[in-house]
């Protein structure tokens, strides 16, 4: 009886251990989806399409790993076809894997012409072959299918998979998109690389007539606040020349938050060519126009820019490129808000397929660099285009029909991982609340990330219109701050025209520069978080001066406003150096300080027969004596460090003050702060 009593106790306790199982991982929320190969290796194939035009579209490569067109369907150049259509031989392709797995599916995607697989073969790791599949070819009613094989044969372990194809039963190319095994039975799909948390409640937004015709509108540009909209027009009347070119609109936001109705630019930025703004500056002050502009009225192939002056807008000015060609009929642009990095698509000789995406960066000299190809991340046998690069410099944004999406061209965003500028993050799609079975481009996103623009010929008034749609965090850029301000006389207060700088604190690296001259408005530069910056205002005749914007503990989009004010250069002028220039209690220049020296070097050379007072402070805490001392070993340093930099001596004099000349209150510690400084005075120029 015991015996009896513990057969049905055993089983018992099997099924509560199963339930305790299942149920600790349900609610561990844990799923184990099925694992799925796709091909990483060419073993041999019967042909493969060539064109000259089409780069290393269609070839044999085009196969490997995971697919490039399917969920969607239809005819791509990112998947094998052979080298003719409908021939009587039959054609075949060989692929590997990474290892071998107990094989129960086979998935073979057939992109366009579905039906002209007759045989499938599988191989173990001593090369013996298995036949799993054997039927007739023969057109199938749809535009293409996720062929799946499920073998008969008990523990099959393979590595190599050869697909063969009767192309003269199937009329047109048969394209294959890629080849995938698992060991598992539930049936292998292709999945669109969507961005984790993409859009879900978010609806498009049509600008509505204002901004949108029956014509076509595309290329929205957004200035960094937001308030002002850039686009191009084509197939519109109003345009100058033939309605059929193109011209660059604009509208604004008015006081309720409404889009005005659209104007022509106009003279000198239109005229009867093609026209169209591909970027604008952080401070809105500079535009960015396709095409070089001729005197004499006509364009040719390259990049312009104009600068808004009190006049309105200037005439274009050639940008120069090392080496800029582009083989296709269309290229694309974006610059960086920050003016020194320009991303294209052009197809040329060393492009994938066919418009690659490429960078190009600017020199001393204001040129740039031969366009360098950004890699196969990014690129693919088809096209990629309509780049845009967000306001934090390294988040990308741009059109691609290389990679699986919901049809057309998709949007995808890709981050940019070093400095390299050719090293990027997988491109992940931006969803179907952007994307559509329609072409989906020119995504652009202005400095507070609130919403992203982009053209759209899904749902529209015309050809193609510009939409909106609010952002949700895991697809807007890294958050950035927004500096404004002005520059003024220190003494007079009246406006001074400058160069501004901002400069990445730990490295002195230049990171955005922009001007002000007092009658186009304010200055404006976008600095993205996490970083602190030295903005330096500087112009001829006046000492630079400088302000430290710390963003290093920031984490949301903000605005800082900063007037800065610069000194006259002339004898008797008196300028305090900053208050940190010296480690606390010592003589020693602290790293950051040196850019600040440099200055007066500059000056220096800049007026060669300028002499000038150094004269050191203390604040008055501890013995007098040393504070004295200590104010004199600092003004020495900096002499010596001026010296060193080739000024002569003789025209350097130093006096040491000690605590005798406060500036501030020494009760508290920021206002001692204050006092510990020391000023250069100029005695002669």
């Amino acid at each position: 009886m015991t015996q009896q009593a513990s057969a049905p106790r055993m089983s018992l306790l099997r099924r509560k251990l199963s339930f305790y199982i299942t149920l600790i991982l349900l609610l561990s929320g844990k799923t184990f989806a099925q694992r799925v190969l796709w091909a990483d290796k060419i073993l041999g194939y019967s042909s493969e399409y060539r064109n000259k035009d089409s780069g290393q579209g269609f070839r044999s490569k085009q196969i490997l790993d995971e697919p490039n067109k399917l969920p969607d369907f239809g005819y791509s150049p990112c998947a094998w076809q052979s080298a003719m259509p409908d021939g009587r031989n039959e054609e075949w392709i060989k692929v590997g894997y990474k290892e071998s797995i107990s094989l129960k599916q086979i998935a073979i995607a057939e992109n366009f012409n579905p039906g002209a697989v007759i045989r499938v073969y599988a191989y173990n790791d001593a090369g013996k072959e298995f036949l799993l599949y054997d039927e007739k070819a023969a057109p199938i009613a749809v535009r293409g299918r996720m062929l799946r094989i499920f073998p008969k044969q008990e523990n099959l372990v393979a590595n190599a998979v050869k697909v063969i194809l009767d192309p003269s039963k199937v009329a047109g190319f048969n394209q294959i998109d890629a080849i995938g095994i698992s060991s598992g039975t539930e049936p292998i799909e292709a999945l669109i690389n969507v961005a984790p948390s993409a859009l879900k409640d978010e609806k498009k937004e049509n600008l509505g007539k204002a901004v949108n015709s029956k014509g076509q509108e595309i290329n929205p540009i957004i200035s960094a606040d937001g308030r002002t909209l850039y686009f191009t027009r084509a197939d519109y009347e109003k345009n100058i020349g033939s309605p059929s070119k193109q011209d660059a609109w604009v509208s604004t936001l008015d006081k309720s938050n409404n889009w005005t109705e659209a104007v022509n630019l106009g003279p000198p930025v239109n005229n009867s060519g093609d026209n169209a703004i591909i970027g604008v500056s952080a401070d809105g002050k500079t535009i960015y126009l396709i095409n070089v502009y001729l005197p004499g009225g006509g364009l040719v192939y390259g990049l312009s820019k104009s600068f808004y002056t009190k006049n309105g807008w200037s005439f274009p000015k050639e940008i120069k490129i090392q080496n800029l060609y582009n083989e296709n009929e269309a290229s694309e642009f974006a610059i960086s808000p920050h003016g020194n990095v320009l991303i294209m698509s052009v197809q040329r000789k060393d492009t994938e397929g066919k418009k690659d995406l490429y960078v190009s960066f600017i020199k001393e000299d204001e040129s740039w660099s031969e366009p360098k190809h950004m890699g196969l991340v990014l690129n693919s046998a088809s096209d990629e285009n309509s780049p845009f690069l967000g306001l934090d410099n390294k988040t990308l944004y741009f059109t691609s029909s290389g990679r699986s999406g919901y049809g057309g061209g998709d949007v995808f965003l890709s981050h940019r991982l070093d400095d390299t500028w050719l090293n990027w993050s997988k491109p992940e799609n931006l969803g179907p609340n952007i994307n559509t079975a329609k072409h989906d481009s020119y995504f652009n996103i202005p400095a507070a990330g609130d919403y992203g623009y982009f053209s759209s010929a899904d749902n529209t008034l015309g050809r193609e219109d510009i939409f909106r749609i609010r952002l949700t965090p895991s697809i807007k850029p890294d958050p950035v701050a927004t500096v404004t301000g002005s520059v003024f006389e220190f003494e007079t207060t009246t406006p001074v025209k400058a160069e501004i700088t901002a400069k990445i604190l730990k490295t002195g690296e230049t990171f955005s520069k922009t001007t002000f001259d007092g009658e186009t408005g304010e200055f404006k530069l976008i600095l993205p978080l996490k970083e602190a910056y030295v903005i330096t205002a500087s112009q001829k005749d006046y000492f630079s001066t400088t302000e430290d914007i710390d963003l290093v503990d920031e984490t949301g989009f903000r605005t800082i406003h900063k007037n800065l004010y610069l000194q006259a250069v002339k004898p008797g002028q008196q300028i305090r150096l900053a208050n940190n220039m010296f480690t606390q209690s010592s003589a020693n220049i602290t790293v950051t300080s040196y850019q600040e020296l440099d200055r007066i070097i500059g000056i220096m050379n800049e007026y060669p027969e300028m002499e000038i007072l150094l004269e050191g402070h203390t604040d008055n805490q501890g013995d007098v004596k040393k504070n004295v001392k200590l104010s004199e070993d600092r003004v020495l340093e900096v002499k010596k460090y001026l010296v060193t930099k080739g000024i002569g001596s003789s025209r350097i004099q130093t006096k040491a003050w000690g605590p005798a000349k406060p500036i501030a209150s020494n009760l508290t510690e920021a206002t001692r702060q204050k006092n510990r400084r020391v000023e250069f005075t100029i005695l002669k120029m």
